[in-house]
């Protein structure tokens, strides 16, 4: 896509709904295998900073129904995102639904032809329906190892590696990350997980507790994300069996393992998902936060976004000893002391947080304040956006060259 000539009419979504901006702007399309309403973490927080400069929009993965035909249902949220999900009838080939996710996705921007376009990606797995788009700037955003995951589709890691063949620039979600994939191409960039530290901070504020854990006794040890193959379940039953005298509170939903495995003892209360708006008022309630994280192929690379959130919120937090934790938040190798605790198994993730409920808060937090006064979700989208602008304005220069030469060309040959 190029620009567009200055002062054409305001640029109109395929949702309908126009902006008010006097010239077109960039669109940004991002291709996501997360739902926009699931879970609020790294898409979300960058996404609607992004949508103050552009238009976004973010496509998910297609939901199937019985019975149905075909449809792209467009929603804006509140902060400017068109969120379009496709809706397909159950028992699709494999290869009908790409052909109609294509078939969509080139609908959805058909209105937008001129624009300059940011193709946004999460998962290689959609360059399936969307290989053939040529946008301005591609940009990979690679926040997980998603082939490590249980469930990865078989052709995920070669549709990587077409994907970073074919990207602008890669983005990382954490240092692990970046080692493992800044040989892989020229332009790879480290975006650790940030924090948005004024929603977290109202979590010190004292606030009356949640009533579904006000009359839950104290200490609360609590712990919020999604429950999945990177939990190790049986660290949590553990520690809940050699501590009955703790109450855990879990929020987060289940997802790829049967909740029946999860361990299901008195003090341990699995409260399911919450909207990211309530998040500080649970953990203003609790007295130390905890990530259980398990040891394997899927938490490899991961850098938890709740590690500093945990810390926004003034509490302590002990984790497993996940390498990208312990080398940003966790104690030095000269033996200085970390802002985050680490304990591999029960007796020392309990030996841990017994330590940090008794130990004094006001020297920590000035700790924890000083170096999350460092780091912000605003700091991190600016910086990434530097980034996109600059491979933007080179490939619109390029695009106007080309543009020049097709016309000497037509010229010389007396069209």
């Amino acid at each position: 896509m190029t620009d567009a000539p200055p002062g054409s009419a305001a640029p109109r979504l395929a949702s309908g709904l126009t902006t008010a901006r006097p010239t077109p702007s960039t669109l940004l399309l991002c291709l996501s295998h997360l739902r926009w309403n699931f879970v609020f973490q790294r898409p979300q927080h960058l996404l609607t900073r992004a949508a103050r400069g552009y238009d976004v929009i973010f496509l998910e993965e297609p939901i199937f129904q019985p019975g149905i035909s075909p449809r792209l249902d467009l929603n804006r949220t509140p902060e400017g995102v068109t969120v379009a999900v496709p809706l397909l009838p159950e028992g699709l080939s494999a290869a009908a639904i790409i052909a109609t996710q294509r078939s969509m996705l080139d609908d959805l921007l058909a209105p937008e032809a001129g624009r300059p376009l940011i193709a946004w990606f999460y998962t290689p797995m959609a360059l399936e329906f969307a290989g053939h788009l040529h946008p301005d700037v591609l940009v990979y955003d690679c926040m997980d190892e998603l082939s490590a995951f249980r469930g990865a589709p078989p052709r995920m890691m070669e549709l990587e590696q077409a994907l970073l063949n074919r990207a602008d620039m890669v983005f990382t979600g954490g240092r692990s990350l970046y080692e493992a994939k800044r040989n892989r191409h020229a332009r790879v960039s480290c975006f650790p997980s940030s924090i948005d530290t004024k929603h977290f901070a109202s979590a010190r504020a004292n606030a009356a507790a949640p009533q579904d854990v006000a009359s839950l006794p104290g200490p609360r040890i609590g712990f919020f994300g999604v429950v999945d193959e990177r939990m190790d379940a049986g660290l949590v039953g553990e520690l809940a069996a050699l501590r009955p005298d703790w109450t855990f509170v879990m929020i987060g939903p289940v997802v790829k393992i049967d909740p029946a495995d999860l361990p299901h003892l008195p003090n341990i209360h699995w409260l399911g998902g919450r909207d990211y708006k309530e998040l500080p008022a649970y953990l203003g309630a609790w007295d130390a936060g905890f990530m259980p994280f398990a040891r394997n192929e899927s938490t490899r690379f991961i850098s938890p976004t709740k590690t500093p959130e945990f810390l926004a919120a003034g509490l302590p937090v002990v984790s497993t000893p996940i390498t990208d934790v312990m080398r940003d938040w966790g104690p030095k190798p000269d033996g200085t002391g970390g802002l985050v605790e680490i304990a591999e198994d029960a007796p020392s993730f309990a030996a841990a947080l017994a330590t940090v409920l008794e130990r004094p808060r006001a020297p920590w937090l000035k700790q924890v304040d000083r170096r999350l006064a460092q780091i912000s979700w605003d700091r991190t989208w600016s910086e990434m956006q530097g980034e996109v602008e600059t491979a933007l304005r080179a490939a619109t220069r390029t695009s106007r060259v080309l543009t020049a030469a097709e016309l000497v060309k037509r010229a010389a040959a007396g069209d």
